[in-house]
């Protein structure tokens, strides 16, 4: 029975090790690329049309902002086409029609679009759109975006032939809001310069990200057009354009500012939309990945690029074993050795913290030591905290569990005076699994105990940062329930 524990562990703690090894392996190549950095196209020779699409539903808060700001774009009237395409069901719908009516009467060519059902989703309202589109090339925004007026004079110059797609880093408008905001920005960082560039280095496949970039329409038709069949729309469709033979190309250097979930709750619908539909793309892709032509190296990044959300399930495994492992490892003093082994994945969280080390000090313009060794150990404590509501999305989705798309609220929240409490569309409510990470908590300080009173120092502190972890993430899941909101 012991090795029930034993073996499902271990596997767990394996994958975990092995992916943190292609995270050093992505920081290899991020640092390579700075040593290897070549002089970009600055200016456009001639000026191609380009449609901007900005997917809406139920947008009231932001949607003003963002058309104005697209508005802005320094770019040529008569070849710039706006498609607002809006699936709302609340007054967000009367508010756009005026706003894109004032837009219009500027000699704006901006278009209110409406189709007649929400099938599809997101995925559906950009197919939608480019039935009509009359660009060649096509920029989209969701709606918490404020893309700079050069967005477009930055992108468009990278457009060799075989480019598909240019993605842009995402800023953040509001990372110094809350201790929330600053660790979202932290983990997205790292995914916007040592994965995307890292990736892109090593001529392995990256993706779109949803926003912030702009495509080829060639390249969306040839790869089949979008698809709803998974909640990461723009995932899937990466990986169908580049196994048709489409290169994508990053640019760390160019930004495109968004604003940051500020509640646990929307934090959390965000994660498992990302973390689900990333694992419905790879059961849907990774067969055809493993089919193809590419190189071994490709398909070895290709494999943990689709399974990078399976390390939250492995992470729950591992974790939640851990504490029986220590009643084990006492009752059998011959699988010592076994246990001492078990050291070597030290390596791995070297790897990890030296992948979050490099994106840090590679992003922040006033990075400092001390910031990043304050803020590293609660990204790490509140990811951990995150790995059952992540872990639940990933097996959701390998195991075919199909489900909505559950869209992000935004709140236009600009500095630390702006609430979110009489925010409409924020609707958070008590469940099981909020129920659960508070018994967790519990679960893990029981483990802090026992490794004590077992004399066992080795998973104290792991375990001390699960149990505040789980705490944590509770709090911040109750704190946003409309009782607790009020009374703030």
């Amino acid at each position: 029975m012991e090795w029930l524990v034993i073996v499902p562990y271990s596997l767990a703690l394996l994958f975990i090790f092995v992916f943190s090894l292609s995270q050093l392996n992505l920081t290899w190549h991020y640092l390579k690329s700075k040593k290897n950095q070549t002089q970009a196209p600055s200016t456009l020779k001639d000026y191609p049309y380009v449609t901007v699409q900005l997917p809406i539903y139920n947008e009231k808060y932001v949607v003003e902002r963002l058309l104005i700001k697209v508005a802005q774009f320094v770019y040529p009237k008569d070849k710039l086409e706006i498609q607002v395409l809006d699936d709302s069901t609340d007054e967000t719908v009367e508010l756009t029609a005026a706003l894109v009516e004032k837009l219009q009467n500027t000699g704006l060519d901006i278009q209110h679009i409406r189709r007649p059902t929400r099938e599809g989703f997101k995925a559906g309202a950009l197919q939608y759109g480019m039935q009509m589109c009359k660009g060649e090339f096509i920029a989209i925004f969701d709606s918490d975006f404020l893309p700079e007026p050069d967005f477009l004079l930055k992108t468009l110059p990278q457009f060799e032939a075989n480019i598909g797609v240019v993605q842009t880093r995402w800023g953040h408008l509001n990372r110094d809001y809350s201790l929330l905001t600053e660790l979202q920005a932290f983990g997205l960082d790292a995914h916007f310069s040592v994965e995307q560039t890292g990736r892109n280095h090593a001529n392995s496949f990256i993706n779109f990200n949803g926003t912030g970039g702009v495509w080829r329409k060639e390249c969306i038709n040839d790869a089949g057009g979008w698809s709803a069949d998974t909640l990461t729309e723009d995932l899937d469709l990466s990986y169908r354009a580049q196994l048709k033979g489409w290169k994508f190309k990053y640019l760390e250097d160019c930004v495109a500012p968004a604003e940051l979930p500020v509640i646990m709750s929307a934090v959390k619908s965000q994660q498992y939309r990302w973390n689900k539909g990333a694992a419905e793309t790879a059961k849907k892709n990774l067969g055809k990945v493993l089919k193809s032509d590419l190189g071994f190296g490709s398909k070895i990044h290709a494999v943990f690029h689709l399974f990078n959300s399976s390390v939250f399930v492995c992470l729950l495994i591992a974790s939640l074993l851990s504490i029986p492992m220590l009643f084990i490892k006492d009752a059998n003093p011959r699988l010592e050795l076994l246990f001492d082994i078990g050291s070597v994945f030290l390596l791995g969280f070297f790897s990890i913290t030296f992948f979050y080390w490099v994106a840090t000090k590679n992003t922040l313009t006033n990075y400092s030591s001390k910031y990043f060794f304050k803020i590293y150990p609660m990204f790490l404590t509140v990811s951990m905290g995150l790995s059952l509501h992540n872990g639940l999305a990933v097996l959701e989705g390998l195991f075919g569990f199909k489900s909505e798309f559950i869209r992000t609220p935004k709140f236009n929240i600009k500095s630390k005076t702006d609430s979110w409490v009489n925010n409409t569309y924020i609707k958070p409510k008590l469940n099981l699994l909020i129920l659960s990470e508070a018994f967790l908590s519990f679960y893990f300080f029981f483990g802090v105990s026992s490794g004590i009173f077992l004399k066992d120092w080795g998973l104290v502190i792991f375990h001390l940062m699960l149990a505040i972890g789980f705490a944590m993430v509770f709090y911040h899941s109750i704190k946003s329930l409309p009782g607790a909101a009020s009374a703030k």
